[in-house]
């Protein structure tokens, strides 16, 4: 469950990233979370992993009310809200496993838990046999899918994908869209945050639009208008 009570968040040049913001996001559920840049889709993201704190209203994460959230409570919410970039945020010089099992492994993660996740995760998102290549030999939707990976190895409730598909071509974006819909068939609510309108249309989930830090529109399989 995600919800917003009246989220207001104004930055120190006193421009407004979201203003009186309420919804609600059922366990589960699929929301594109959609509008131009700058309107305030980012910001809604940032302030679902606590990277900002809302200047005024209450947000609830799987119950947790985290409007005041503590700095060092921040590690545990985001090992509930799994996190995907447009810029994937690879280690170089660590293999695809390797960059996967990375996420365990700063949270102190025993290896013999490690080994068992790991290519369970790999399979899920389809790079068993890559599995030993280094990033520079990997595609842009491999590298995506690397990411991915990554941000499922503590099994999170939530998967927050802030425009996944921004460097990818149609064919890759599309291979994207179809693991971010198996993943939540397996359970795990999804998040997509993007401006991309041919890929929110074809989904036919639910259209969150944001547009100058307002909820203009909330749709059941509904289109990107904007």
């Amino acid at each position: 469950m995600i919800r917003f009570e009246r989220v207001t968040k104004i930055y120190d040049d006193n421009t407004h990233g979201a203003r009186e913001l309420s919804l609600q996001v059922r366990p589960g559920e699929f929301v594109s979370i959609v509008g131009q840049s700058g309107t305030g889709k980012t910001t809604l993201a940032k302030l679902i992993i606590a990277e900002e704190k809302p200047t005024k209203g209450k947000i609830v994460i799987g119950g947790w009310d985290i409007t005041n959230i503590k700095q060092s409570e921040i590690p545990v919410l985001r090992r509930q809200v799994g996190m995907i970039f447009q810029d994937y945020k690879l280690l170089p010089k660590k293999t695809v496993y390797e960059n996967i099992a990375y996420a365990l492994e700063v949270c102190g993660v025993q290896q013999s838990k490690i080994d068992s996740i790991v290519p369970q995760v790999l399979r899920v998102v389809s790079l068993e046999d890559k599995r030993d290549n280094f990033p520079d030999q990997l595609s842009g939707g491999q590298k995506q899918r690397v990411a991915i990976g990554r941000s499922l190895v503590h099994r999170p409730k939530i998967l927050l994908a802030d425009e996944p598909t921004g460097n990818l071509d149609t064919i890759n974006a599309q291979e994207i869209i179809d693991l971010l819909l198996k993943i939540n068939q397996l359970g795990t609510t999804v998040l997509l945050v993007t401006h991309n309108k041919e890929v929110v249309n074809r989904l036919r989930k639910r259209v969150i639009t944001i547009d100058d830090g307002v909820i203009v529109s909330d749709q059941l399989a509904g289109k990107y208008v904007l």
